[in-house]
């Protein structure tokens, strides 16, 4: 049967035969939303730990597997590349079927060995953070064997995303899959270059790098801010371009500033880690290059943010009645604030100040929960029922209180870092009037203790909206109303 589709280009043009929905790889997806939940739970449940651990150091129980140094980067690898790694694999394999009206590439067998290939890449990762392992980068990569499995996966995953592009049945390639193959690209090429190293033997962990000094700094940092860049923002803004339009039943505001939006980005991205590095031994020219790239980001992001919040234009009463919409339309307004207080840290003026304080630990994590975890809760929400043929979820209620609690949450996480971020850097650059610092470094520890108990209180109130969420999902699956009846392949394609 021969379609037309409108684009938000305003064009109209024939889709070619659909493809009854019920071969589309549903099951694997399945797996991902799991994987993300429980991920997302025990990511937040160490991250709300650790904070409390700041606030009260004997928390770290003596052990040096339950130390901060430890669950660190434990916590930061599961928010990431267990929980949001799981939403982006999970959700790309969703949107791309749908949008180019064909079956995974590689078959249910492919998608398969990528869904347990990655998440035993994580369980590794996690045992080597616990046991001490890791290589003792930023983002505190494990050993040389678990990066080249890794790869493997990531190669597959490759190959089953742009197989599936390339075999589609639409013509238009649909805005969101070039997100997602922006962040399938550049996290090989990152993972790939900083991860390089040559194992001191075949049976051991131990590696030597091949970058040192400044240009392994430069090295990391490229990786860092890009992981952030592509992994946090590419990936995740294709589920905007997707789940948004879809769950307000418009069109993209304008696809013309998507197009404009994707290139934009991915081009001015990659050029603003140096900002990272502000007041080292790396060059000024490469320090100002990073910052002069990081502001310009300000306008392809805010053209993003623009793009998907004016995409509920004559749809913004369902904010009212519907809290799944509430969720991903904060996470854009996050998304706007988040960058525009990147570039704002990246100018060396301020960067003087915050460098190094918890006010970028606040920046950070009003990107992470307000941002990446909102609209992957949206994105959740919106598939839950239908992956499980259920007709809408178990309690839009409990999903209005999970979107309250954890709002509450991050506001209360937010503030206070910025707080005793600005605070802290203000005492460190005190001096007297000998000319001599005014306060000592445990004196600044000791004024930042009140923010860091509220840190960690709003913690709890998010963790408290995951499990809420949990519990609601459990329940859809369990409980909730089945959809009474397959409907006809052309009923279901217009659908997706």
């Amino acid at each position: 049967m021969t379609m037309t589709a409108t684009y938000g280009d305003g064009t109209t043009r024939a889709s070619a035969p659909v493809r009854s929905a019920a071969r589309y790889d549903e099951e694997t997806v399945r797996l991902f939303v799991i994987a993300a939940m429980f991920w997302g739970v025990a990511a937040f449940l160490a991250g709300t730990y650790i904070a409390f651990q700041l606030a009260f150091p004997s928390l770290n129980l003596g052990l040096e597997y339950t130390s901060f140094g430890r669950l660190r980067p434990l916590h930061t690898s599961a928010a990431v590349f267990a929980f949001g790694g799981n939403v982006l694999i999970g959700t790309s394999f969703h949107v791309v079927q749908r949008t180019c009206r064909a079956p995974l590439f590689g078959g249910p067998a492919l998608a398969r060995f990528i869904f347990w290939g990655y998440n035993f890449f994580i369980v590794q990762a996690a045992l080597s953070y616990l046991l001490g392992f890791s290589q003792g980068k930023e983002y505190a990569e494990p050993e040389w064997y678990i990066d080249l499995w890794l790869t493997i996966v990531w190669v597959c995953y490759f190959v089953a995303f742009i197989g599936t592009v390339v075999r589609r049945r639409e013509p238009h390639i649909y805005v969101a899959n070039w997100f997602y193959i922006a962040f399938i690209v550049t996290i090989a090429m990152l993972h790939i270059v900083n991860n390089l190293a040559i194992p001191a033997s075949l049976v051991g962990s131990k590696s030597y790098v091949v970058f040192s000094g400044v240009q392994d700094a430069l090295v990391q940092w490229w990786y860092g801010h890009n992981a952030v860049g592509f992994f946090l923002t590419a990936g995740f803004l294709a589920i905007m371009y997707y789940f948004i339009p879809k769950r307000a039943e418009r069109p993209v505001y304008s696809y013309r500033l998507s197009i404009v939006h994707f290139w934009s980005l991915i081009f001015l991205y990659i050029w603003a880690g140096p900002h990272h590095l502000h007041y080292t031994a790396l060059p000024d020219w490469a320090q100002t290059l990073g910052m002069v790239f990081s502001i310009m980001l300000w306008m392809p992001s805010w053209g993003g943010m623009i793009n998907g919040l004016m995409t509920l234009s004559g749809a913004w009463d369902k904010l009212r009645t519907d809290p799944v919409i509430r969720f991903l339309v904060t996470s854009v307004a996050f998304y706007g604030m988040s960058t525009f207080e990147g570039p704002v840290m990246s100018i060396r003026a301020v960067n003087a100040l915050s460098h190094y304080t918890d006010w970028t630990i606040g920046h950070v994590h009003s990107g992470a929960l307000g941002w990446v975890a909102f609209v992957s809760f949206g994105a959740i929400y919106m598939l839950v029922p239908t992956l499980w043929k259920k007709k809408e979820l178990y309690s839009l209620p409990l999903v209005a209180w999970h979107y309250w609690i954890s709002t509450l949450g991050i506001l209360l996480y937010i503030t206070s870092m910025w707080v005793s971020g600005i605070m802290q850097g203000l005492m460190w650059r005190a001096y007297d009037e000998l000319g001599f610092l005014q306060y000592s470094f445990i004196e600044t520890v000791m004024a930042m203790h009140p923010f860091y108990i509220i840190r960690g209180l709003g913690g709890v109130l998010f963790l408290v909206g995951a499990l809420i969420m949990v519990y609601n999902l459990i329940m859809t699956v369990r409980a909730g109303e089945p959809v009474a009846a397959r409907k006809p392949a052309a009923a279901a394609a217009v659908e997706a």
